[in-house]
């Protein structure tokens, strides 16, 4: 699925955090990834679905990314839930360190992508729904979807 305004490449979504989540405010992040790690992301065995972002040291780290091991790569896989150290820019990685322990947000991976040749991570500062807002965010969803069926229906017989 190719972005159409930037000529990005979306290797994976997390569907799951927009969701679970308030999405405050978005970051663009390198991963450090080996080799087959690269060639695995390529062919889209990617899951973002359970990860989460950790600042530790000064250094930030997506946790729980899942990137299956290619198939050819024999003794040089990796491991497929390992932490993979992302990169910013170190006053980046000092606000978010700083929000994420005295606020209560929390740092999500929402998207990998290709931007050139280069595997990027959109990282999204984000706060918990509750239950209830879980709830309001599926109604007004379904209540979308119903409208948008209704008009297709009306401009169908006009």
């Amino acid at each position: 699925m190719a972005d159409k305004n930037s000529g990005n490449l979306t290797i994976a979504q997390n569907k799951k955090a927009w969701h679970d989540y308030f999405v405050d405010e978005k970051y663009e992040a390198g991963i450090a990834l080996f080799g087959t790690e690269v060639k695995s992301v390529r062919q889209g065995a990617v899951n973002l679905k359970d990860a989460y972002c950790e600042v530790k040291g000064g250094e930030i780290f997506a946790v729980g990314v899942h990137i299956s091991p290619y198939e050819k790569g024999n003794i040089f896989n990796r491991e497929p839930r390992r932490d993979r150290k992302l990169l910013m820019h170190k006053r980046e990685i000092m606000k978010l360190g700083g929000l994420v322990s005295q606020k209560g947000y929390t740092l999500v991976p929402l998207s990998m992508y290709f931007s050139g040749k280069n595997v990027k991570v959109e990282v999204g500062l984000c706060r918990g729904k509750k239950l209830y807002d879980k709830r309001d965010s599926l109604a007004e969803k379904q209540a979308g979807r119903e409208m948008d069926r209704r008009m297709k229906e009306q401009s169908r017989y006009d």
